[in-house]
């Protein structure tokens, strides 16, 4: 399906061509981050549903081509120019999992890391969200690991998918949530871990899970 024209969105977008040239990340088209083409392309890819924890989890899209590197640029390199279309679809997943929850469920984003809040200066699914016309959502809190836990020097990426377990479990926390629905939010869900803490997090607190979204999933 062909989107439909905006004659003065693209009028603004060739004026600011002239001034900040870019290139379509899908196919290197001159002017726009995500060309029309790409664009329709990347909304008629399937969604990806999977369990984390025990709970249902939607993802708006699979974590690969295209969408891996919409994500990449928006969360290394700062270009909140392709928020729009990764979070417009995640934003509807979010709408309809409280359509289909209880009364009163509240939404909850999975904070990142501070390192990574600090480098980018924005929380990347506020961000998405907000460009899908959902705002005001709440956060779990981060609590630090143990160092007990954590291999000298290693990063995320240098740790076993043991350490990266034990590095992760009993680092977030829920407040507020007893005696209500939630629904979880993140921006990219891989092995599914950080995810399963925040639930847990939840259930800690007294809260009930009844849907995780997420803008991109790795197929599980």
């Amino acid at each position: 399906m062909t989107p439909a024209p905006h004659p003065w969105r693209d009028a603004l977008v060739a004026v600011l061509a002239l001034f900040l040239p870019v290139a379509c990340l899908g196919c290197d088209a001159p002017d726009r981050a995500l060309c029309r083409s790409c664009r329709a392309a990347l909304d008629e890819r399937p969604q990806r549903v999977r369990l984390v924890g025990g709970v249902r989890l939607d993802a708006a899209f699979e974590y690969e081509g295209l969408v891996r590197t919409l994500l990449l640029e928006l969360k290394l390199r700062g270009r909140v120019d392709v928020a729009g279309p990764l979070g417009h679809r995640t934003a509807a997943l979010v709408r309809q999992a409280l359509a289909d929850a209880p009364p009163g469920t509240v939404v909850l984003r999975v904070p990142p890391s501070p390192r990574g809040r600090r480098r980018r200066g924005f929380d990347t699914v506020v961000l998405l969200l907000a460009r899908g016309g959902v705002r005001g959502t709440g956060r779990l809190r981060r609590v630090p690991a143990p160092a007990s836990r954590l291999r000298a020097g290693a990063g995320q990426k240098e740790r076993t998918a043991l350490e990266r377990v034990a590095a992760t479990v009993g680092t977030l926390r829920a407040v507020r949530v007893e005696g209500r629905a939630v629904v979880l939010v993140d921006d990219v869900v891989t092995t599914g871990v950080t995810m399963a803490e925040a639930v847990r997090a939840v259930r800690a607190a007294g809260g009930r899970v009844v849907r995780c979204v997420a803008t991109a999933s790795v197929e599980a």
